[in-house]
């Protein structure tokens, strides 16, 4: 039956669409995807879901695309690097190069080329040389000014570095083209609108030019900062997936503290999966841990937080990784929380849970959200390139009075529900009040008090420590 389908389809799509042959099965694939849907990506887990092997879910393009220079060729390269024209890189640069050199952005091989930028602003997805389909939604470029284009000079390679000379990559066969700033925000975020936090961080006061190529980078990079040890690479983390035999992975991004609605989720997610038939779901407790905007709690604090919570039994060491996502934080909502997935399939995880908003920020001129809040979840469940993962929208949990607990909201009795905003738990974490018993685990919420103690202290004129995790 499918072959007859998949037969007359290809006929239809040449004669009406008059598509490239090598095209057209990714269309039909796309096609047959969402005709017979998989129950999990409408939203809803359903017992008839098909169950997989304990493999891991391949990475996109079919393998991991790590881009190290072999341990043995590293003080070659650096020599090397040396006699290259220089680029300078930010920390969001680096922190970019961290992404690319692990794989998490596979099957890319470097900071994007222009094809590669223009599939991505225009289509959120990058067609393959087999005309296979991979997600990606958010351009990963390199920008540099005019003096820099010029100090390249029709060279072939340039070396990336920090800290002075000191070369950390080499971006060969090159390709410098124009950095249309405007185009670039607007197609991102959907809006041009001044202070949206990132294009304030890194792209306003950019270069003019984007620069493209195949990325070598001469050893991995560390921010040696007490967390290293948490920024398992997409490799580590599928070493340690299989090391402890899990048959599914379902992945949970926070860049804000874990409460106990969000354990509660975290723990309902693995127990229906376990209903489903699988015998081992591991969690991908996965914060984000690039550049963030200065009201997030930093990355430090929420680590201590999340090892808290761990160590207060609230979620199941032993069921549970938590590492870090190096990615810079965009905040362009459904644009960029198909990144988010698309980068936990590099990790070896096949279930994806989306909250309400994923991504989102405040509108930075008006007093509203700047996306609607259903159109992540909605987005993910028919984006181009996630067939594949399996997304878990957010079920909203509140503070229920009757169980004395977080729990899932009820609509049926909505008068014994307390919603607590980020905005009220860090006006109580500032003021030293305690949530109701339930919210947060006792361990957990005294970090969170520490922190904003430590801003206090800061802005008094004290010391604030770092704290380590």
């Amino acid at each position: 039956f499918l072959f007859t389908i998949r037969s007359l389809s290809l006929k239809i799509l040449k004669q009406k669409f008059n598509l490239y042959p090598k095209s057209i099965s990714s269309y039909l694939s796309i096609f047959l995807s969402h005709t017979v849907a998989d129950p999990i990506r409408t939203g809803s887990i359903m017992s008839q879901t098909r169950i997989h092997s304990g493999l891991l879910i391949e990475p996109d393009g079919g393998k991991l695309v790590e881009l190290f220079v072999d341990e043995s060729q590293r003080d070659l390269k650096r020599k090397e690097a040396l006699n290259f024209p220089k680029i300078k890189l930010t920390k969001i640069d680096v922190e970019w190069v961290h992404v690319l050199s692990e794989g998490w952005a596979s099957p890319l091989k470097g900071f994007m080329r222009e094809s590669e930028f223009l599939q991505t602003l225009h289509f959120n997805s990058i067609r393959l040389e087999d005309g296979s389909v991979v997600n990606m939604s958010v351009p990963i470029v390199l920008a540099i000014d005019d003096s820099q284009k010029n100090q390249i000079d029709g060279s072939s390679s340039v070396a990336l570095v920090v800290d002075g000379n000191n070369p950390i990559a080499i971006l060969t066969d090159i390709e410098i083209y124009k950095h249309n700033k405007e185009e670039r925000i607007a197609r991102t975020w959907g809006t041009t609108s001044p202070g949206l936090p990132y294009v304030d961080e890194a792209i306003t006061h950019s270069g003019n030019w984007l620069i493209g190529g195949d990325l070598k980078v001469i050893e991995p990079v560390k921010y040696h900062d007490g967390l290293d040890s948490f920024r398992l690479s997409p490799s580590e983390l599928r070493d340690e997936f299989t090391r402890r035999n899990a048959d599914a992975v379902f992945a949970f991004q926070l860049r804000n503290p874990v409460h106990n609605g969000h354990a509660l989720l975290m723990t309902d997610t693995r127990r229906r999966l376990l209903e489903m038939g699988y015998k081992n779901p591991v969690l991908l407790l996965h914060p984000l841990g690039g550049y963030t905007k200065e009201d997030d709690v930093p990355l430090h604090w929420r680590l201590k937080q999340h090892e808290k919570v761990l160590e207060d039994g609230v979620l199941d060491p032993e069921t549970t990784v938590l590492s870090i996502f190096p990615s810079p934080m965009h905040y362009a909502g459904p644009t960029e929380v198909q990144w988010h997935a698309k980068a936990r399939i590099n990790a070896g995880a096949n279930f994806y849970i989306v909250g309400r908003d994923p991504a989102g920020m405040s509108h930075p001129l008006e007093k509203r959200d700047l996306y609607d809040a259903d159109h992540g979840k909605k987005v993910l469940s028919m984006a181009p390139g996630l067939e594949r993962l399996n997304i878990l929208p957010f079920k909203v949990a509140a503070y229920d009075k009757t169980k004395n607990g977080m729990a899932f909201f009820d609509p049926s009795r909505p008068q014994d529900f307390i919603f607590i905003s980020g905005t009220k738990m860090r006006t109580l974490a500032k003021t030293k009040e305690s949530p109701p018993d339930g919210f947060m685990c006792p361990g957990g919420w005294k970090v969170l008090v520490e922190y904003y103690d430590s801003l206090d202290q800061a802005e008094n004129g004290g010391v604030s420590e770092t704290v380590p995790a």
